[in-house]
C-alpha cells in the first residue's frame, strides 16, 4: 500500500527540606554556525498546511470517534499499558511514545497520529508505565524499562499480525526508541524526535548544582510545582539509571540496515540542538533535520513536524516495496 503525503521542567533550589520548584529552562549553550539549518521549503510548508488542516477537520468531524480505538497491553511487570489506536485498516502501523512526565494526548503525539492516519496508515500512541492512564509508578530514570514497554506494545500488534513500520519518540521517548532498536533489530524505520544524547547532561541545569550529593545524602529528593505540591520524586536508583545509560553505545549498537531519522528544533531549551548533532556522528543509518526557529514542543512548528516524518516514512516504504 501507498501513503500520502512532554511536560518539561527545569528546577532550582527550594527552601523546603529535600524538594526543588519548576522554573523557566535556562537559555541553550550553542552557536548556531555550528549547527546545520534545514529551512523549510515553500513545498514542504505547503505540504504542512495541509496536514494541518486535515487534522483540524478530523480532531471536530463526526466520524473521528469511530476511528480511534483504546486499546491495553500487558508488560513484562503486568502493568497495563494504555494506548489509542488510530486505525485506518491498513496492515502497517506506526508506533509513537511520548516524552518525560507526558502522556499519549499531549499535542505533538495526537497530531502526528493523526497525521499519520489521513494519509492511510495506523498509528498508535500510548502511555509509558507511570504515566497518563497506564498502571504503574513513575520513575525518573526507567529508560531502558520504557523501551521494554515499547517492545511488549510491539509484540502485540506483531500478534495481530501486523507490521511495524515505525517506531517514534519526542524528548525522552526519542531515547526509548533507540534503547529498543539497539537491542531489537525488527524495526527498519526508528524516528528520534529532541532526544538527549548525553544523559550526565542537564541535570545539574535542571535540579540544582547539588542534586546530586542531596539525593546520595538523603536517598531522594522531592520535584515540587509553585504551590508546593510534588511533581515527581528523584530516587538515588532512578538517578543512577539515568546516569548509567550510555546513549553513544547503544546507537552504535543499532543495526545499519535501520534507517534513523533525527529531528530537533534549532530553539530548543530543553535539549541543546547539539545533541541531534552527536546522534548524526555515531548511529550507522542516519539522517539529520534540524527545523528552524522550533523549540522543543515544535510549539509553532507542527506542520512542518509532521511533513519530515511522513516523507520519511514514506520513502522506506517505497525502498521496502521495491526490494528484490
Amino acid at each position: 500500500m501507498l501513503y500520502n503525503l512532554d511536560i518539561h521542567l527545569s528546577y532550582i533550589h527550594s527552601p523546603l527540606s529535600n524538594s526543588i520548584i519548576s522554573r523557566k529552562p535556562p537559555s541553550p549553550r550553542f552557536l548556531l554556525h555550528q549547527v546545520r539549518v534545514i529551512r523549510s521549503s515553500n513545498q514542504i510548508q505547503k505540504i504542512g498546511r495541509t496536514l494541518m488542516a486535515q487534522i483540524s477537520s478530523t480532531h471536530v468531524g463526526p466520524n473521528s470517534v469511530n476511528l480511534q480505538q483504546k486499546v491495553i497491553v500487558s508488560n513484562n511487570y503486568g502493568e497495563k499499558l494504555v494506548g489509542i489506536l488510530h486505525e485506518t485498516g491498513s496492515k502497517e502501523i506506526a508506533v509513537l511514545c511520548h516524552g518525560f512526565k507526558s502522556m499519549k494526548d499531549e499535542k505533538t503525539m495526537v497530531n502526528l497520529a493523526v497525521a499519520f492516519e489521513n494519509t492511510g496508515m495506523s498509528a498508535f500512541r500510548f502511555d509509558f508505565a507511570g504515566n497518563g492512564e497506564s498502571e504503574g509508578s513513575f520513575q525518573y530514570g526507567n529508560y531502558r524499562r520504557e523501551a521494554e514497554d515499547l517492545r511488549a506494545v510491539v509484540q502485540h500488534f506483531c500478534e495481530k499480525k501486523r507490521v511495524i513500520t515505525a517506531i517514534l519518540g519526542h524528548s525522552k521517548g526519542g531515547n526509548a526508541v533507540l534503547l529498543y532498536a539497539s537491542k531489537y533489530h525488527d524495526i527498519n524505520t526508528v524516528i528520534n524526535i529532541s532526544g538527549r544524547f548525553n544523559l550526565k547532561e542537564g541535570i545539574e541545569e535542571r535540579l540544582g548544582k547539588d542534586v546530586m550529593q542531596k539525593v546520595k545524602e538523603d536517598g531522594f529528593v522531592d520535584v515540587r510545582n509553585n504551590e508546593g505540591d510534588v511533581i515527581f520524586r528523584v530516587t538515588e536508583d532512578s538517578m543512577m539509571d539515568r546516569l548509567n545509560t550510555d546513549m553513544r553505545e547503544a546507537c552504535l549498537a543499532i543495526d545499519k540496515k535501520c534507517r534513523v531519522l533525527t529531528i530537533h528544533g534549532s530553539a530548543d531549551q530543553i535539549t541543546p540542538v547539539g545533541d541531534a548533532l552527536e546522534f548524526a556522528k555515531v548511529i550507522p543509518n542516519h539522517e539529520l533535520q534540524i527545523i528552524e526557529g522550533a523549540d522543543h514542543g515544535y510549539t509553532s512548528h507542527q506542520p512542518e513536524l509532521a511533513s519530515f516524518i511522513l516523507a520519511f516514512v514514506t520513502a522506506g516504504l517505497k525502498k521496502e516495496n521495491h526490494s528484490p
